[in-house]
């Protein structure tokens, strides 16, 4: 199981997992999203059909327990998902967690994989056009900001 020290190197292979698990989904997402809420998403993206997912990310039974935020980023997605690794699977099965509506992935560094589909909950569609407009303009600024890097994020 995960300890505190390791963390660091876990969540990032997590968030490599679900990418890959995405990809072939046909989510395209990008990591670390503020939103209007002042909260920030670990991965966002847009599916082929242009819903948008949020993804909570977990790697530690403490951190998991103790999020009591999830449920604002629920007005800002289309679907939401935890991820988390193999051994803190069991718990989002818990009332808490909304398994009516939350989605679980599981995932690795090399892999991840769907362990309950999130339930829809559309966006108005005004939201909707303001999340896609802010999602494509901050994905746009992190490939400006990779070709020129004295750009940065925040231009």
């Amino acid at each position: 199981m995960a300890t505190e020290l390791d963390s660091t190197i876990l969540a990032p292979d997590v968030v490599r997992g679900v990418t890959r698990l995405f990809a072939r989904s046909q989510i395209y997402a990008i990591a670390e999203v503020p939103l209007p809420n002042n909260r920030r998403a670990d991965l966002m993206g847009i599916d082929n059909k242009g819903r948008i997912v949020i993804v909570e990310i977990k790697v530690q039974r403490s951190d998991l327990l103790g999020d009591c935020k999830w449920r604002d980023y629920l007005d800002y997605c289309d679907h939401f998902y935890w991820a988390v690794t193999p051994e803190l699977a069991s718990i989002c099965d818990g009332d808490d967690f909304l398994p009516d509506v939350a989605g679980l992935i599981v995932a690795d560094r090399y892999d991840a994989a769907f362990m309950r589909e999130s339930a829809e909950r559309k966006l108005a569609p005004a939201r909707r056009k303001a999340e896609t407009l802010r999602f494509a303009r901050r994905a746009g600024r992190r490939l400006a900001a990779q070709i020129d890097p004295s750009l940065g994020d925040n231009f």
